[in-house]
């Protein structure tokens, strides 16, 4: 008598199915988790932006002048601490834009350091 011997297991050929159909699966999750990602990077610096210049406002309708660095802004309890620029991740990249009367001293604008381009088309130092 001949014993059929009966393996239970996947061949190559349905592993190899499996891995294509997770592959695809995985070509059309990956960009838009990314994208995502990106979208949450820019709402979060949109929000920094707001919150810092608002601080800045606030403290020259206070003072009747900009605070000489953002530092200033925590010291006094305008903001509790300078945000971390989502997009450089670090708090010492904000670029400072001085008043448009040279008259004065400080900082009377707020801009992001990272010099790329924003899903929309414009770019994030000018924001």
């Amino acid at each position: 008598m001949h014993q059929l011997y009966k393996y239970k297991g996947f061949t190559l050929i349905e592993l190899l199915v499996v891995m294509a159909i997770i592959a695809t699966l995985l070509s059309i999750v990956a960009p838009r988790y990314f994208n995502s990602i990106e979208k949450a990077k820019e709402t979060v610096l949109r929000q920094d932006l707001s919150i810092m210049r608002d601080a800045i406002d606030n403290f020259y309708s206070d003072m009747g002048s900009y605070p000489i660095t953002l530092e200033e802004l925590v010291e006094r309890r305008y903001i509790r601490s300078i945000p971390i620029d989502p997009l450089t991740e670090s708090n010492m990249t904000w670029v400072e834009v001085p008043p448009f009367n040279e008259e004065e001293d400080g900082i009377s604008d707020v801009h992001s350091g990272y010099s790329g381009q924003a899903l929309d088309g414009s770019f994030y130092e000018e924001w």
